[in-house]
């Protein structure tokens, strides 16, 4: 008996559907296994001894206790724009450059308009980044015929440079080109020489953030 030419090719199909993958269950955009990267910049003024290149009262302690707070980290990338002549100006980035240094902190002197009289404004240029939510495992445990990447492709390589990175601005763009800050490296240096070195402690502005939801399927799977 021969089969209607329609009947075949309908048969034909339907075969063919059952073996596709489910593409339209599924897609690579559901999986965007990728650092999140949010800008957290602030600035705050600096206030100088009236026609001085000296810190007014108590400014140098607040700066410390900035530094001690979290308000000021070293992964943050520091620039200065202070009021006054040429010459003044020049002078009062030294005496902040030279207070920043006492935390192991660099700063870059910036042109900005409108600083207030007597005083500088110091712009704090820091990112914080968010990890995806790994390990991923939201596409079909089934076998996929359709050659596309696992949903948890990716995760492990993603999730470790978000934690490794020192600064995350470098994400944003490379360092400026010049010579190594050699203070802060050999402070770094004799810290860990003498066992002196400064543990973090636990506060709101670390650059690392946790996924904002639960990864997919409960737990780590093998293979993860």
């Amino acid at each position: 008996m021969k089969m209607h030419p329609t009947l075949l090719a309908a048969a034909l199909l339907l075969t063919l559907a059952a073996c596709a993958a489910p593409v339209s269950d599924y897609t690579s955009s559901e999986a965007v296994n990728q650092l999140t990267l949010n800008d957290a910049s602030h600035s705050f003024v600096v206030r100088f001894i009236p026609g001085s290149d000296r810190l007014a009262y108590g400014e140098a302690a607040r700066l410390g206790r900035m530094v001690a707070t979290g308000a000021i980290t070293a992964s943050d990338r520091l620039s200065v724009s202070p009021a006054g002549s040429p010459a003044l100006a020049e002078r009062r980035v030294v005496t902040l450059s030279s207070e920043m240094l006492r935390h192991g902190m660099t700063i870059s002197p910036v042109a900005v308009a409108d600083v207030p009289r007597d005083s500088a404004i110091v712009e704090v240029g820091r990112y914080v980044v968010t990890l995806p939510p790994c390990p991923n495992w939201s596409a079909p445990a089934a076998a996929d015929f359709s050659n596309m990447r696992s949903s948890n492709f990716g995760c492990a390589t993603v999730t470790n440079l978000g934690e490794m990175i020192a600064n995350p601005s470098d994400l944003a763009s490379g360092q400026p080109v010049g010579l190594a800050a050699g203070m802060p490296a050999a402070a770094a240096v004799y810290r860990y020489k003498n066992d002196k070195v400064i543990l973090p402690t636990p506060n709101s502005s670390l650059p690392i953030a946790a996924p904002s939801t639960a990864a997919p399927g409960g737990g780590n799977s093998p293979g993860s």
